[in-house]
Formats: structure tokens, C-alpha cells, sequence
């Protein structure tokens, strides 16, 4: 999922101009790069003047809101700065432009036209979330609350229908609420899996092409796309959390055991999903084109803490010959890096993941077993741009004390950074109850590592 950013709600029509382009790019411009020249140089493997950073591009590099309220706080001192909610799912915070500016990062993401529960992010109203943290919410946030206090949301905004997704109380986030139909094995048709995936309206495309082009047109960052529908069984989507009434397999684990019982009935459901999506690639290379830098083409992950999901051969013969055929009509059509994420001890399919076309490796989730930084650098690092891995989100973004997360941060880069083909972001999202302290001691790691001049630096950091 892409994110909204705050000039989302500020993009014009697409003739004319001003001197706003120069403004944002002298305000951007703190090396003797641009923020998407340091991109292009990270993306092909070269040293840029300074480290390329990301946090809030991409559904896996964002903050959750109340984190991002505090942060704001803390930064710009807005007491009464309701941060707008831009992934409902997750509960992610918008990094907007001043935070931006703040925090100096070099990578945005283009929206999306619709949330993962089927509305778009506009039209906002007021929401408080469990632990009091004021935000905004889109307009068909629709919400009740069942009789233990925890938020139920709805698809589409629809409270006619059964909800779709739950926050527990005590929570910062939804979980999918599974509506699984009994399964009928003689009469299980994979076209019932294929209801979300469908060819992109004009107005989707008109959507998309407008944001780009004013992200590449008024502002100097690198820029960062979603491809919708490229996933192929990204375990996220499975429960449909967008549609009213799904229908085929919805629940997570019988969508697991059904890669190896029903093998047949997932490569039908993928080759339905494929010719969709390249479909959908050749109108977007079209009306994009140069405008964007990187596309998201796969969340699903294929690993845990201790090993894979799925065996090797499992990986060769039902899942990449999908993402090599949408990898190479990418690469034909334009100059844009394909980007997945893929949770876990991942090591080993990292060799199947450059043979299917991908330029970009996200999470790098060093805390899973095998997945060493100095080793995945010197193994992979000619190969694919490492994204992430930047803070442990598990364990010491959350748990440690500033100085152990300041230290992790730093020797992370060094490893990581060293030879260019980096861009540096925490392992996953920062989660809405970690410490500010601790988020704040990650930022001063980041000036820091980048060379940053004491003049440079916000007060709140060099006083920290």
C-alpha cells in the first residue's frame, strides 16, 4: 500500500506552474544532491553524498499515529496538530511535509486511490484512539464498538454489512475479522479468490498520474509507488478486508495449507492475478512514466522468526514464474526498480528472489535467524538494494534504551551503507507505543551517520 501524504489534498490541475518547485528543492537540497539524485544514486548501487532515508514511503517504512503525534510534538511543537490516519489497517501516521522537511528524509510515496477496507483517504473527521491520542480519520471511517470496548470497521464504510476488521482495546492497530464460508471442496472455484483483482479505472489512473507528476514536478524527493494487485499470496489480503462479502478461501490458514493441498487452485488463482496486473503495468508505464523511481510490487512474506514459509521448490514453481513475468514487463516498459517485502529468516530465497527480477530487498529483518547484516551485504549487496534493516523493531526500538538504540543505528549503516546500494529504514513500521526518547535517539543516529552540521540540526536534537 502506497501512502497519503498532505499534498495529497493540494494537487492542481496539472498545466501552469509557480516558483514552489525551487523553494521546496532549496529547502531539500542539504548535500550536493537532491533527495531523489541521492535515491538514484542508492538504487544503482553508488555512494550518494549521504545516506538515502526513508520512514513513511511505503506501508512497511511508516510510523503508527500515535507515535507520529508525539514525534510531531516533540519536533514541531504543534500541540494542536491532529496527524492524519493514511493506513487504516496498520494505523499508520502521514509523515507530512513539515515533518518531512524535520527529519529530512528522501523518499515519498505516491497514494493510493482506495485503503486496504475499500475507501479513500479524504474527507477527514476526528477519531481518538484507545490510549487517548487524537487523530484524523477518512470521512467513511465508519466504526462501532462491540461489548468489550474494541473498535469493529467495516468495508467500504458499510456498517450494514458484518465488520471486516477489529482493535482490540489495549491495541494500536486492526486485525482482519476472518469470514470464511464453509468450504465446499467440489464446488471451490478459483474465481472466487479473483474478485479484487480487476483492471484499473480511468479515474484510478488519472488519480495515480496526477500525484506522481506533481511529486516530480513541485517537490525534489525520490518517489515510491505501490503496484496494485502484484502480490501473489500476500497473506494481509487473503481475509478481502475490502469486500462486503468475500467468497472462495479467506482464512489464513487454510490459504497456507492450501499452497501445498490445493496447489492447482492457487496457480489458477495467480494466473487470473497476473494477467490483470500486467495488463494494469502497461496502461500505468504509459501514464506515469519517468515520474516515479520505485514500485512496490509484493508484500507477502515468506518467512518467520526461524525459518521459511515455504520450501524453495515450492517458491520456483507456484510463486516466481508470476513475479518474473511481472519483473520483466516492468523492466521492459520502464527504468523503475521493483521493489519486495518479505518478512523473516528469508536468507535462503533471497537467490530465487534475484533470479525472479526484484532490484530491491525490504525489510532485511536482521533479527530473524540467518539473516546476518555483514553476511546478507556481502552476499547479496551486488545485487539487490538493501532497504530497511536499520532498527530493530522487535526488540530495541521499543524495549532498549536510547543509547543502545542510537548504537544499533550507526553500526547498521556502517554495515549496511558501506559500497553504496542502501536506503536506510527501521525493519518494519515504528509501532505506535514506542518511546518517542527512543525514536528521537534514532533520528540524532541518523544526522549523525549522515555528517550533518551542528547548525543543520534541529534544536531538540542537538540538546538531546
Amino acid at each position: 500500500m502506497s501512502r497519503q501524504r498532505p499534498w495529497r489534498d493540494r494537487v492542481e490541475p496539472l498545466s501552469g506552474g509557480d516558483d514552489s518547485t525551487k523553494k521546496r528543492s532549496d529547502k531539500q537540497k542539504r548535500g550536493s544532491l537532491t533527495a531523489r539524485d541521492r535515491l538514484t544514486a542508492a538504487l544503482h548501487h553508488q555512494v550518494p553524498d549521504r545516506l538515502c532515508v526513508d520512514l513513511g514511503a511505503g506501508g512497511q517504512t511508516g510510523m503508527g499515529v500515535c507515535a507520529v503525534h508525539r514525534l510531531r510534538q516533540a519536533l514541531l511543537g504543534r500541540s494542536d496538530h491532529r496527524v492524519k490516519v493514511i493506513e487504516p489497517y496498520q494505523m499508520l501516521g502521514e509523515i507530512d511535509e513539515e515533518l518531512c522537511r524535520a527529519l529530512q528524509v528522501d523518499v515519498v510515496g505516491v497514494p493510493a486511490p482506495t485503503t486496504m477496507f475499500g475507501f479513500p483517504c479524504e474527507g477527514w473527521k476526528p477519531f481518538v484512539m484507545h490510549d487517548g491520542t487524537p487523530c484524523l480519520v477518512p470521512a467513511r471511517f465508519n466504526y462501532t464498538r462491540d461489548g468489550n470496548g474494541a473498535f469493529l470497521l467495516y468495508p467500504q464504510g458499510d456498517t450494514a454489512v458484518p465488520p471486516c476488521a477489529k482493535m482490540p482495546v489495549g491495541s494500536y492497530f486492526f486485525d482482519a475479522i476472518i469470514r470464511q464460508r464453509p468450504i465446499d471442496e467440489k464446488r471451490l472455484d478459483p474465481a472466487d479468490n479473483c474478485e479484487e483483482f480487476g483492471l484499473l479505472s480511468d479515474d484510478d489512473i488519472k488519480f495515480t498520474t496526477q500525484h506522481a507528476r506533481w511529486l516530480y514536478e513541485k517537490t525534489d524527493y525520490g518517489i515510491y509507488m505501490a503496484l496494485p494487485g502484484a502480490a501473489f499470496g500476500d497473506i494481509a489480503l487473503v481475509p478481502g478486508t475490502w469486500l462486503k462479502d468475500p467468497k472462495g478461501i479467506r482464512d489464513v490458514e487454510e490459504w497456507y495449507i492450501s499452497t501445498v493441498m490445493r496447489p492447482d487452485y492457487v496457480r489458477r488463482v495467480f494466473e487470473t492475478q497476473c494477467a490483470i496486473v500486467l495488463q494494469n503495468i502497461e496502461r500505468l508505464a504509459q501514464a506515469v512514466r519517468e515520474y516515479v523511481q520505485v514500485v512496490f510490487v509484493s508484500g507477502t512474506d515468506f518467512g518467520h522468526q526461524n525459518g521459511l514459509f515455504c520450501s524453495i521448490e515450492t517458491f520456483r514453481n507456484l510463486y516466481q514464474p508470476f513475479y518474473r513475468a511481472v519483473n520483466d514487463k516492468i523492466h521492459a516498459l520502464t527504468n523503475w526498480k521493483t521493489f519486495i517485502h518479505s518478512c523473516g529468516a528469508v536468507h535462503d530465497l533471497i537467490p530465487e528472489f534475484i533470479d525472479a527480477g526484484f532490484d530491491i530487498l525490504n525489510p532485511i529483518q536482521t533479527s530473524a535467524a540467518g539473516m546476518d547484516p555483514v553476511r546478507l551485504k556481502k552476499e547479496f549487496g551486488k545485487d539487490l538494494v538493501l532497504w530497511g534493516g536499520g532498527v530493530d523493531t522487535q526488540k530495541t526500538l521499543p524495549f532498549g534504551k536510547p543509547r543502545e538504540v542510537y548504537r544499533e543505528v550507526r553500526e547498521r549503516i556502517d554495515i549496511l551503507a558501506e559500497g553504496g546500494g542502501y536506503v536506510f529504514s527501521t525493519i518494519h513500521n515504528v509501532q505506535s507505543d514506542v518511546p518517542t526518547s527512543n525514536i528521537l535517539a534514532m533520528v540524532r543516529a541518523l544526522h549523525d551517520a549522515r555528517g550533518l552540521a551542528t547548525e543543520d540540526l534541529p534544536s531538540w536534537i542537538v540538546d538531546a
